[in-house]
């Protein structure tokens, strides 16, 4: 045991300086998992305000697309509106045009039936000018026969007409 008192003065030092050494290793182990623990915190920290603000993006994104597809309903809407109305004038136009057709429809049938009428007509009246003419040169022959001479000159409103036309 004198041995190790005669080390006494070697050891001392040694046992302070492990001391030291180990003092200052449990410093520097503390520091480094503060500040560990200090950039896990940060880390959350960003991690949570990079999604508390992708989260408000996202929010925001959500909102502007709501905000437009409602804008863009209301559009569709007031156009289905104007559709309606533009409907309803193309119905009341073509009840209108219909009207119109079979007024006119009714109107050419009327004219139709009176051009007939009136053609029909043109036949009696021919039929009957032809008949007066001949009956008109039969009595005009007959006169000239049985006086021995000539008929008397027709009026002048008839005379072409008896003139022209062949027996």
């Amino acid at each position: 045991m004198d041995w190790l008192a005669s080390l006494a003065p070697v050891i001392a030092p040694v046992c302070g300086l492990m001391g030291i050494v180990a003092g200052a290793w449990l410093s520097y182990r503390q520091v480094r998992r503060k500040n560990e623990a200090d950039e896990r915190v940060a880390t959350v920290q960003a991690t949570t305000a990079a999604q508390a603000t992708e989260g408000q993006t996202y929010v925001e994104a959500m909102k502007t697309v709501t905000v437009g597809f409602s804008s863009l309903l209301d559009q569709q809407r007031g156009m289905l509106d104007q559709q309606k109305v533009l409907l309803d004038q193309e119905r009341t136009m073509h009840a209108q045009t219909v009207e119109r057709v079979n007024l006119l429809e009714s109107g050419q049938l009327e004219l139709t039936r009176e051009v007939r009428q009136l053609q029909e007509e043109q036949r009696k009246d021919r039929r009957w000018k032809a008949a007066a003419l001949e009956y008109i040169r039969d009595l005009r022959s007959l006169v000239s026969k049985t006086l021995g001479r000539p008929a008397p000159a027709p009026p002048e409103v008839i005379a072409a007409d008896l003139d022209n036309e062949p027996r």
